[in-house]
């Protein structure tokens, strides 16, 4: 990612490109965006300081890019983008909201990461994806989704 200046590369990156075509739409129609602006120190989990020093530029993009629908991967993207602290795998699947600084809502789909997918490549788990990017789909059907 961090040579290629593009987010989501390699195993997931593939994963998540089949994902956005099966929702009917090519990558260069869906804006994706990482929570923080940098990669961190070993690809580790993003702290609580890293998070918030980048919140202010993830919603100021969100506010540009002005989604119908915002596709939320895994626990960590919940976390820094709604300050939640449910489980993915509780909350998944059902729709959350963001409050944009300038009033707009927009209506969130939390599902699990590709990489998690990869890891648990079982039919249930892509199924429950497969029913997380339809929904999202449906919302976001005549403009682009942000995932």
């Amino acid at each position: 990612e961090d040579r290629t200046g593009r987010p989501f590369v390699g195993r997931a990156g593939q994963l998540l490109e089949k994902m956005i075509v099966a929702m009917g739409l090519t990558r260069e129609q869906v804006y994706i965006a990482h929570v923080l602006k940098t990669r961190p120190p070993d690809n580790a989990k993003p702290t609580d300081r890293e998070i918030e020093a980048c919140y202010p530029y993830l919603l100021a993009q969100l506010a540009i890019v002005a989604p119908r629908a915002i596709v939320v991967l895994g626990a960590s993207a919940l976390k820094a983008l709604l300050k939640s602290d449910d489980s993915i795998t509780r909350v998944r699947g059902s729709w959350k909201e963001l409050a944009l600084p300038d009033g707009t809502r927009v209506p969130v789909m939390p599902t699990f990461h590709p990489a998690y997918v990869l890891r648990n490549y079982t039919p249930e788990i892509r199924g429950q994806v497969w029913s997380d990017i339809k929904k999202a789909a449906e919302r976001s059907s005549d403009r682009s989704a942000t995932l």
